[in-house]
């Protein structure tokens, strides 16, 4: 999941910097990073279920690419509040119990 959420950020972060006055490049890397979204997804539902992919990937993403938007971006949240909402993130894939390694036989 975390391998799937980072080659997502590197699409969000290019596309957002292509949005911006960024170059070409900027534009072809999220693109690809969004090509590799879709191999990710595929990897990670293998023997899975789209219930917990789901869960695990937007927790994952929210997680990561806020830790990367705060020290890569610089971006901070306006209000305590929202770190609290992160934080209830962070619990909340506690609580889904995501296995590090798949246990299923081929």
């Amino acid at each position: 999941m975390v391998l799937l959420t980072l080659v997502e950020t590197v699409g969000d972060f290019s596309l957002k910097e292509y949005a911006n006055g960024g170059t070409t490049f900027h534009l072809m890397l999220g693109i690809f990073g969004y090509i590799g979204v879709v191999i990710m997804l595929i990897i990670s539902l293998h023997g899975s279920t789209v219930l917990l992919v789901n869960a695990a990937w937007d927790g994952t993403s929210a997680l990561i690419e806020s830790i990367g938007a705060f020290v890569i971006l610089g971006e901070r949240f306006e209000h305590h509040s929202q770190y609290a909402g992160v934080v209830l993130i962070i619990c909340g894939l506690y609580m889904l119990k995501l296995p590090m390694v798949k246990t299923h036989k081929h």
